[in-house]
C-alpha cells in the first residue's frame, strides 16, 4: 500500500472513530447509561453546555436530573465537521435534542457541539466542548397521533426504556408477535 493512501484510510478511521464516540454519547444520555456516555470524556474535559460549565461527571449528574423531567429524550446528531490534526481533532456536529413530557408541550433543542478531540493511548474522546443553543422551542401534541390507534396494545410491554433494560442493548433485539 503506498503512503498516501495508507494516510487517507489512517484519516477515515480516524472521522470513524469520532463519529462512534458522538453516538456513544447520544444512545448514554437517551438510555441514562452513565458509564457509556462518561466513556466518551477523558477525566481532564471541561463541559460548557449552556446552563451547565464543568467536568463530566458534574455535566451527568445534571443531565441525569434534566432527563428526569421527561418521558424519554432524544439526541440526534446531523451534520459533522471534522479538522483532523494529527491526535487533536476540533469538530463540529450539529444536533437536534427532543424532550417528550408525560404531557404536551414537549421541548425541542437545537445547536451545535464544537468538541476538541484528542486521541490519547490510541484512543479518541472528548478533550473539551462547548454546546452552542441555536434554538429552543415547546412543541405541541400532532393531532394525527392523536387521532390513531395507540402502538402498543393494553398489557403490551412498552419496549423503550431508560436504561440497560431498553431493546436497543438485546442481542437479539426480540419484536411482538403480529397482531391478527
Amino acid at each position: 500500500m503506498d503512503a498516501t493512501l495508507e494516510t487517507r484510510l489512517r484519516e477515515m478511521i480516524d472521522r470513524q472513530d469520532i463519529w462512534n464516540v458522538l453516538l456513544r454519547y447520544a444512545r448514554g444520555l437517551d438510555r441514562m447509561d452513565r458509564n457509556l456516555a462518561r466513556s466518551c470524556y477523558f477525566d481532564d474535559a471541561i463541559e460548557d453546555h449552556g446552563r451547565f460549565v464543568g467536568s463530566p461527571d458534574g455535566f451527568l449528574e445534571w443531565t441525569d436530573r434534566v432527563a428526569l423531567m421527561y418521558r424519554s429524550t432524544q439526541h440526534s446528531l446531523t451534520n459533522h465537521w471534522c479538522d483532523l490534526q494529527g491526535d487533536d481533532a476540533w469538530c463540529e456536529t450539529y444536533y437536534v435534542f427532543i424532550g417528550v413530557s408525560e404531557t404536551p408541550p414537549h421541548f425541542l433543542s437545537s445547536g451545535r457541539y464544537i468538541d476538541h478531540f484528542q486521541r490519547r493511548a490510541g484512543e479518541w474522546r472528548i478533550a473539551n466542548r462547548v454546546v452552542i443553543v441555536e434554538s429552543t422551542c415547546d412543541l405541541p401534541e400532532n393531532a394525527a397521533s392523536v387521532a390513531l390507534p395507540p402502538a402498543y396494545a393494553p398489557g403490551e410491554i412498552y419496549p423503550a426504556t431508560r436504561d440497560r433494560n431498553d431493546v436497543s442493548y438485546h442481542r437479539p433485539p426480540v419484536p411482538r408477535a403480529p397482531r391478527a
